[in-house]
């Protein structure tokens, strides 16, 4: 039983679920709108939303602070520049989890995650 458990492990080592967060983080910034499990949805909800009120501050600390979990310059500077001054007046659910379907494969429920 997973009582008072922190977070979702998705079947991954550590460093193989901080590169998925990260690469699922990045894909949210450019396209504003990704499809994939509920699972790593709601795990990727935690990770962004603590990501965005970093970004949120705009000063070049949090510029440094964001590229250091994502480690890709474009997405950085969209996330600081663009994104986050957006949401300046908003304390925190910047994001959507929408229920879509079951993938046909395995059966696993599928959402889409999108910035509100």
């Amino acid at each position: 039983m997973r009582h008072k458990h922190g977070y979702r492990k998705l079947g991954r080592t550590s460093t193989h679920r901080a590169a998925l967060l990260k690469n699922l983080s990045i894909a949210l910034i450019k396209s504003e709108k990704i499809e994939t499990t509920l699972e790593k949805a709601k795990e990727l909800r935690r990770y962004f939303e603590k990501l965005l009120t970093t970004a949120k501050k705009g000063d070049s600390n949090a510029h440094r602070s964001v590229f250091a979990l994502l480690q890709d310059k474009e997405s950085t500077k969209k996330l600081v520049n663009e994104i986050a001054p957006r949401y300046s007046d908003r304390n925190g659910g910047y994001t959507r989890i929408i229920k879509t379907r079951l993938r046909r494969g395995d059966a696993a429920s599928m959402a889409f995650i999108e910035l509100v």
